[in-house]
């Protein structure tokens, strides 16, 4: 009778055990953009932009493609908040560049109907922002001559908060 017992208090415990080891691997812990960070992120690009003669919007959305923050140069086209909003989402979401990923669709045939994603811009101008090799974000900019310009303006702004993202 007492081997039976300690079999079954084994068999509750190691059953207590997987169920606690499950729960934990339910719960996740994610890093998070503040707000402050946000709002230095859209002000340098929009910053850095207006230093070489472009007015642009930045938006910077978190991890799930939420705006944080948005920024808007004097005499930047209204059509620059949406395209910036689009930017930083696609970017959020593929975890990528939006530059590299519209190359990717264009000579990748499989990769065409990334267009068709609701919400995806797939022009240059969105980049991630990581901690580590984590996205906790992205940054897009919108209104420059060409989508390089826009994300050379966002990559300036991730890099001017460099050491907040360590």
């Amino acid at each position: 009778m007492q081997n039976s017992l300690k079999l079954a208090f084994i068999a509750l415990a190691s059953t207590a055990f997987m169920a606690g080891a499950a729960n934990a691997q339910a719960v996740r812990t994610e890093r998070n953009m503040s707000l402050d960070l946000a709002n230095q992120i859209a002000a340098s690009a929009v910053a850095t932009c207006a230093a070489n003669g472009y007015a642009v919007s930045a938006t910077v959305v978190d991890r799930a493609g939420g705006v944080r923050a948005v920024q808007r140069a004097d005499n930047a086209g209204p059509h620059t908040l949406g395209a910036s909003q689009q930017k930083a989402f696609t970017s959020a979401s593929a975890k990528n560049n939006t530059l590299a990923i519209m190359e990717i669709s264009q000579k990748n045939p499989g990769a065409a109907n990334l267009v068709n994603i609701p919400g995806y811009l797939l022009l240059g101008g969105g980049v991630p922002v990581k901690v580590g090799n984590e996205v906790i974000g992205a940054v897009g900019v919108g209104g420059a001559p060409a989508g390089n310009l826009d994300e050379q303006c966002a990559l300036a702004a991730i890099d001017h908060v460099k050491e907040l993202l360590k």
